[in-house]
C-alpha cells in the first residue's frame, strides 16, 4: 500500500501545491487556474506532464466539476438542488465514495472493492490529507478525486462567504 500527502498552503494565491510520498519526495504536481474562467486545475507527474485536469463548468444552474484523467472523463461531480443542506453527487463508471467525504473521511472503492482511503490530518496549517493507495493502477484517478472534492468544498466556501 502506497502513501502520499497533501498539504495546500493556506494563502497561497496561485493554486500552486504538491503531493508528497512518505520520503517528503514530490510526486505529483497541482496548478490551479483562480482568475481563468473556465477554473481549472491540472495534475501533473514528477516529470510535469499533465495526468490528470479537473475543469468547473461555466455557466451551470448549479455547479459541477469534471475530473479527465489521461485525456478522459473519468467523474463528475455536481451539487444536488436542495434548499436545506448542500449536496453533491459523484457519478464514476464503479467508482464510488462512501464516508464522509465533506470532512475528508472516505474510502474509495471499485466494484466495491477498497482501492484507497483518505484521511485529513488535523493540527496542521491548512489543509493537509493522507492518501492510501491500495490499487496503484488507480492511483491517478483518486488523487485526481480528492483534488476535485477539494474544489468542491473550496467553491462552497466561497459562495458561502459571498452571500453572507
Amino acid at each position: 500500500m502506497k502513501q502520499l500527502y497533501i498539504k495546500q498552503k493556506v494563502f497561497s494565491l496561485s493554486g500552486k501545491f504538491t503531493i508528497k510520498d512518505q520520503q517528503e519526495q514530490d510526486v505529483y504536481y497541482v496548478e490551479g487556474s483562480f482568475l481563468q474562467i473556465p477554473k481549472t486545475f491540472s495534475i501533473m507527474n514528477a516529470a510535469r506532464e499533465e495526468v490528470a485536469l479537473i475543469t468547473k463548468k461555466v455557466f451551470s444552474f448549479l455547479p459541477k466539476f469534471f475530473v479527465e484523467v489521461n485525456g478522459r472523463e473519468v467523474l463528475t461531480i455536481k451539487k444536488e438542488f436542495s434548499f436545506l443542506k448542500a449536496r453533491y453527487t459523484i457519478d464514476a463508471a464503479g467508482i464510488e465514495v462512501q464516508g464522509n467525504w465533506w470532512d475528508m473521511n472516505f474510502q474509495v472503492l471499485q466494484h466495491g472493492e477498497v482501492i484507497g482511503k483518505v484521511s485529513k490530518e488535523w493540527f496542521t496549517w491548512g489543509d493537509s490529507y493522507q492518501v492510501q493507495i491500495v490499487d496503484e493502477q488507480m492511483e491517478t484517478i483518486i488523487i485526481a478525486l480528492v483534488i476535485a472534492i477539494d474544489c468542491v468544498k473550496a467553491d462552497q466556501a466561497a459562495a458561502s462567504a459571498a452571500a453572507t
